[in-house]
């Protein structure tokens, strides 16, 4: 399944011009996550790679992310160009936030003159809706903000209108 995220209304017009998210599921229930990113890569602020290791405030520079409802809570994963990654567990929106306990993924990253692919492999499976979004920081500190749906307002991946995306049983 192939999707199409949607930058935030306040986002500045920069140097992305798509991305795209294709989710299968090699395992039941089990996803991978591949982000399409599109347009003036070598405008991008992307961090170099590092040893794939849990790291926190990943969110603050180039990140893609997954959420996933998880009753009575949600998840939050982060995942970094770096290879470095972050889970979260909460237990309402933005509310009682703490490391989740989680397999760490897989990331591998391929970066070309005007496409950039990040693949995640989550080892655990998806029970409810999903949100997918981007955090995309170029060279000159312009941030955009991408999602599947976004509410009104500031971004907010965490609200519950970006949980826009109910994976279907496996076929």
């Amino acid at each position: 399944m192939l999707l199409s995220l949607r930058p935030h209304p306040d986002s500045p017009a920069g140097a992305v011009t798509a991305i795209d998210v294709e989710v299968t599921r090699p395992a039941p229930r089990m996803p991978t996550l591949r982000y399409l990113v599109t347009g003036d890569i070598g405008a991008l602020a992307l961090p170099r790679g590092r040893p794939p290791e849990r790291t926190g405030e990943l969110w603050q520079h180039t990140c893609f992310e997954a959420f996933l409802a998880n009753p009575p809570g949600y998840l939050e994963f982060n995942f970094s160009p770096s290879a470095q990654w972050a889970a979260y567990r909460f237990d309402s929106h933005r509310a009682g936030m703490r490391e989740a306990a989680i397999t760490p993924p897989r990331i591998e990253t391929i970066i070309g003159f005007n496409r950039f692919e990040l693949r995640a492999e989550l080892a655990m499976p998806v029970l409810g809706p999903m949100g997918l979004s981007a955090i995309i920081e170029e060279k000159d500190g312009t941030r955009s903000y991408w999602a599947l749906a976004h509410p009104p307002g500031e971004p907010d991946f965490h609200h519950a209108a970006c949980f826009a995306l109910d994976l279907p049983e496996a076929g």
